[in-house]
């Protein structure tokens, strides 16, 4: 505790150092008794990441209170608030973002580090809390060897996968490399150890080689009168052990082991001409790889890099690479604008991640005041990140919903979601998601998507599903309605085509296509029985007034009797019924209603084999009843008989007819076959109405083989 007293004191004013003194004061009181794995003081960790902040970093005063407070406040022993009433906001806001990273579980594949990246991008409101969380893993990398091997492989996958990545974008090489090469040593220690032996037994004649090399450059470089420094790089192990994967080389093989920077002091309107100097002297001496040139000097690289590499080789065949740049074009690079892979960032807030971490970037030139006056402004927010139960992470525009996350999962999961649960808590379809849920779909095998889905659905993808999904049930009704006005134009022997009845009808009805008129044939709300005296009057001379659509409203008041029940869903006029499991009604039969003793209000068909019976026996408990319009958006069980040759390919006729042609959904098929050489049996689908069913018949009788097809008064 006392080298971070004198690092805080040499770092901060008088002002400063005592809030900082307090934040470490009440910290060792809050952590007391907490331990690390090897027994010390868990307070330690939070010290050391401190450290790291202040001295390696660049960070000031609320960032270093930040990190000795926020284990206090993730183990519960200190609110974020407390902390925001003792220190600051900024102090609450920061913790509460670390506390945030600090709950984010990845186990995850590597196809998905991508996405975790972000997220841990996302929960940081300030740019500080991004560069403190890297500080706090740097410490616990260096500290490893206390951990158990699970967490040991557990936090070298993270460091290697997530925050290395992080810390190589915003320019902070050093801590890079260091997690790298700790990730490395855990994860692979056999090939760590022996390129770490090989590096080290070859140092001595490393270091000679270079000298040598040199010695020749150093010396004219010294006669042109150019200010210079030379810097000798080593690469780290994991880039060489890298490398060697990629290639598939032996390290023996991997000869571009250290690499030269020739660093000249000049003024801006001198770099390139100084630059080229210097390349004109090294290749006066060694012969270049003109393969390996790479000028970008002339034409900087689009993320603003300046250098002039080369590759020469030595009379006795080694290969050397040498950099060539000035000092803003090193002081540049060294703040990270030089990237070897590009960060997948994603257009958010206005800013991508990209965009928002070059901006930190550019923050980090400055003194570390910058950084603590840095607002929440530059955070992307136009993405959420969301869990599956199973922890699998999915990536979402901001404003997705219950219904947007369904379809992401899969198509199937969107067109049947009913709702969910959002932290274990029921939700329905158009709630919406916040960044770090975790989220599970519920389904019905009932459900279909609506048009009212559009309002409410924002990703592409489902969109694009529910409309084509609608497109398709549209297409599909128009088929089914059109083949039932066919049909019954047909049995009605009237000369008309389907188009011509379709043109007169749309024309009287003012309905303006024929896809709408279709669509409320199946739907019921056109009264069929009127149909046959309109398009036979078409044809017989002067034509009465055509029957157009009607509302449920009208309905009720123009056509039904005072004393007629309308059938809704659930109830008979007010009173609770159910349908007669002797004769199975849906709607479009013509129905009545039988009072029961104990049971309310049953529904019969006209038809019913127990009707005679009921009307002459009860005449008293007969109730006249019809269906609301409309009535038949809902579902209903039809049970068709079918009696058919015994022949290969009958049954999966019948049943391609049913769900793929009519697109209706098969509950049961149940079909044996007799001596007489024929199948028979019952088949039950879920049809909205009494047409649909009518048409079921219908294009069963129409295939081959199928001797009859009628609907039966029972399931």
């Amino acid at each position: 505790m006392n080298d971070f007293r004198q690092i805080i004191s040499g770092y901060f004013s008088v002002a400063s150092v005592e809030m900082i003194s307090d934040a470490l004061a009440r910290a060792e009181v809050l952590l007391d008794g907490y331990r690390r794995y090897d027994q010390r003081p868990f307070v330690e960790h939070a010290v050391a990441v401190a450290g790291i902040v202040i001295t390696e970093i660049g960070l000031g005063r609320n960032s270093t209170i930040s990190c000795l407070m926020q284990d206090a406040v993730r183990m519960g022993k200190i609110s974020a608030e407390e902390v925001g009433r003792l220190y600051g906001a900024e102090c609450e806001s920061i913790v509460r973002s670390l506390c945030s990273i600090s709950q984010v579980d990845t186990k995850v594949s590597d196809e998905q580090a991508g996405n975790f990246r972000d997220l841990i991008v996302s929960y940081a409101t300030d740019p500080r809390v991004i560069l403190i969380k890297l500080a706090d893993r740097l410490e616990v990398m260096r500290s490893l060897s206390i951990f158990p091997r699970d967490k040991q492989l557990k936090k070298s996958w993270e460091s290697l996968n997530l925050y290395a990545t992080i810390a190589h974008k915003l320019g902070l090489y050093s801590i890079k490399s260091e997690l790298e090469d700790l990730s490395l040593s855990y994860l692979e220690p056999e090939q760590y150890r022996r390129i770490a032996q090989a590096l080290k037994a070859s140092e001595q004649q490393r270091d000679t080689f270079i000298g040598k090399f040199l010695e020749p450059i150093r010396g004219r470089l010294d006669q042109s009168g150019m200010k210079y420094t030379i810097k000798s790089r080593t690469k780290s192990i994991y880039s060489i052990w890298s490398k060697m994967q990629r290639m598939h080389i032996p390290l023996e093989e991997v000869y571009d082991i250290f690499a030269l920077r020739i660093i000249i002091d000049c003024p801006k309107e001198q770099e390139k001409a100084q630059c080229w100097g210097v390349y004109s002297i090294v290749t006066d001496f060694y012969t270049p790889n003109p393969d390996r040139m790479r000028d970008w000097i002339s034409i900087p690289k689009s993320n603003g890099y300046e250098s002039l590499h080369t590759t020469v080789v030595t009379k006795d065949g080694h290969w050397v690479e040498i950099q060539i740049r000035s000092e803003r074009m090193d002081a540049v690079a060294e703040r990270g604008i030089a990237a070897h892979w590009r960060y997948k960032g994603v257009r958010q807030g206005g800013l991508g991640s990209e965009e928002w971490l070059a901006r930190l970037r550019e923050m980090m030139e400055h003194r570390a005041d910058a950084l603590e006056a840095a607002s929440a402004d530059h955070h992307p927010t136009d993405e959420i990140f969301i869990f599956t139960p199973k922890g699998d992470l999915r990536k979402l525009p901001a404003g997705a919903t219950m219904l947007d996350f369904a379809f992401d999962i899969h198509t199937g999961l969107g067109q049947t979601c009913i709702g969910g649960m959002i932290n274990h808590r029921n939700v329905p379809l158009k709630e919406p998601l916040k960044n770090g849920d975790i989220v599970e779909i519920l389904t019905s095998r009932n459900q279909k998507p609506k048009t009212d889905w559009l309002n409410f659905a924002v990703t592409s993808k489902a969109r694009s599903k529910i409309r084509t999904f609608l497109r398709e049930e549209q297409a599909k009704a128009a088929n089914l309605g059109r083949e039932e006005l066919e049909r019954r134009i047909k049995n009605w022997k009237l000369p008309l085509t389907v188009e011509e009845a379709v043109t007169r009808l749309c024309k009287h009805l003012h309905i303006k296509r024929g896809i709408e008129l279709y669509g409320q044939i199946v739907e019921g709300r056109i009264d069929l029985s009127s149909l046959k005296e309109v398009l036979a009057a078409q044809n017989e001379g002067p034509q009465p007034p055509l029957p157009r659509a009607k509302s449920s409203g009208e309905r009720q008041q123009q056509d039904d009797k005072p004393d007629t029940l309308i059938i809704e869903e659930g109830l008979v006029g007010g009173l609770e019924y159910k349908m007669g499991k002797c004769c199975n009604p849906i709607f479009g039969d013509v129905v009545f209603g039988f009072v029961t003793i104990s049971s309310g209000i049953t529904i019969h068909r006209a038809n019913c084999p127990n009707a005679a019976s009921l009307r002459e026996r009860y005449p008293y408990r007969i109730i006249e009843a019809r269906w609301r319009a409309g009535a038949g958006g809902g579902s209903f069980n039809a049970t068709i008989r079918v009696v058919a040759d015994d022949a290969t390919g009958v049954v999966n006729n019948i049943s391609d007819t049913i769900t793929q042609k009519l697109r209706i959904n098969m509950r049961s098929i149940s079909l044996a076959s007799s001596e007489r050489g024929v199948i028979s049996g019952l088949i039950n689908v879920e049809v909205p109405n009494r047409q649909v069913a009518d048409l079921v018949v219908h294009s069963i009788l129409k295939i081959k083989g199928v001797q009859k097809a009628y609907r039966v008064n029972h399931d």
